[in-house]
């Protein structure tokens, strides 16, 4: 791949794309790849790129949610990505976060870690947990 350092992974909810990102500060960008019948990786693509977003954090964990979204930890927060690519918005937190889990018995709760702290916050869309 033309990745630095691969990070964050996920698939769709189908399971038809593989999403990763990249832990580079001066290439901020998720990549989308199909996944084909046999398991492999093909047609990768920059998927959404936020480089051009300020500030010396490199994209970390990622999550998806049941309707396909994508929650990545990214400059400022964990950015909230629709299926088609589409800013939807960003999460904030007093501690910027790093990686996260969903929880709670109907998965809406998205737990976060960060340097010195642990956050909840509860989503409308559940998430889809392993």
């Amino acid at each position: 791949t033309d990745l630095l350092g691969p990070n964050g992974l996920a698939f769709s909810p189908d399971e038809k794309y593989f999403y990763v990102d990249d832990w580079d500060v001066k290439k901020k960008v998720v990549m989308r790849y199909r996944v084909e019948r046999d398991g492999t990786l093909s047609h990768g693509e920059v998927f959404f790129d936020m480089t051009s977003e300020p500030g010396e954090q490199a994209l970390d964990g990622m999550k998806v949610d049941r309707k396909g979204n994508l929650y990545v930890s990214g400059p400022g927060g964990v950015w909230i990505i629709s299926a088609a690519g589409k800013h939807l918005g960003t999460i904030k937190a007093p501690e910027l976060p790093a990686n996260f889990a969903w929880g709670d018995d109907d998965g809406r709760a998205l737990y976060m870690t960060a340097r010195t702290g642990l956050y909840r916050i509860r989503l409308k869309v559940p998430g889809i947990r392993p």
